[in-house]
């Protein structure tokens, strides 16, 4: 049985829908793992929608560890980030606190899901940390809405998503799995035309994140997401991956590989 330490901020509807539809796959037999505990980077009464996650966790009688990084930095007297910035010695000393208070588990992989937090050095060294991120993997880097809209500017022709080991490059750790969907054809072929050679900055200042493009592809590679986590999680549970001690991903066979195209099973998932 895969055992798996789960992290998250718990910022919205996100981080309880896929812990909820992980927990369905082990419950039905799907997924041979279950999850050891459940960190968090805020805590009780922090924030309406990570208290409603928190509630869940403690529903599914999980281990729940929190460790408020807002209440960290504010005894530091650090700002929470500053974009582009190495990591300042207060993230470090929260990551080696976190380390601390999981010390007493033992867990086989670590999900970052929905977890807004860098993770220094050290903690990718300490686990085998996986990482969602919305795009595939020569593609834009940054949050999913700064992935959109690269997209757009880029008129590109398919996204996609894909699972990575975390590492001290952002965004860029070896790739896991993945998925790609097309974002043209008939569903997103009018929404071009609307937005013509209009420019990004224009579409962002009018429009924003309701810009029927930017909506469109956004369901799209949120139906995926879910299940290409869980189809990952399947691989490393049934042995087709491992990570080695040299952090390495690695087939059954022990062959070093490079990701795996997950396209066909992700589609059969959301259609």
């Amino acid at each position: 049985m895969l055992k798996i330490g789960w992290f998250s901020t718990a910022r919205g509807d996100s981080s309880r829908n896929l812990i909820t539809e992980s927990i369905k796959a082990m419950e039905g037999g799907q997924l041979n793992a279950k999850i050891e505990f459940v960190f968090c980077s805020r805590e009780p009464g922090e924030a309406d929608k990570t208290d409603i996650f928190i509630e869940l966790v403690r529903k599914y009688k999980i281990p729940l560890v929190c460790l408020s990084v807002k209440n960290f930095a504010a005894a530091y007297q650090q700002q929470l980030a500053v974009k582009g910035e190495i990591l300042p010695a207060w993230r470090l000393e929260y990551d080696r606190k976190v380390m601390s208070l999981l010390s007493g588990y033992s867990v086989d992989i670590c999900l970052l899901a929905g977890y807004m937090l860098i993770v220094g050095r050290e903690m990718c060294q300490k686990y085998n940390m996986i990482n969602l991120h919305p795009a595939l993997p020569d593609g834009p880097k940054g949050t999913w809405q700064e992935v959109i809209w690269q997209l757009i500017s880029d008129k590109a022709t398919r996204s996609g998503v894909m699972m990575h080991l975390v590492t001290s490059d952002l965004d860029r750790g070896p790739v896991i799995t993945y998925c790609s969907y097309p974002i043209h054809g008939p569903a997103f072929d009018p929404l071009w035309q609307e937005i013509g050679h209009t420019p990004v900055y224009k579409i962002k200042a009018e429009q924003g994140e309701e810009n029927p493009l930017f909506k469109a592809i956004r369901r799209a590679g949120f139906a995926r997401e879910t299940p290409l986590i869980i189809h990952t999680l399947k691989a490393f549970s049934e042995g087709k991956i491992r990570i080695d001690e040299n952090k390495q991903l690695i087939d059954s066979a022990g062959n070093i590989i490079k990701g795996y195209d997950l396209t066909s099973e992700i589609e059969a998932a959301v259609t």
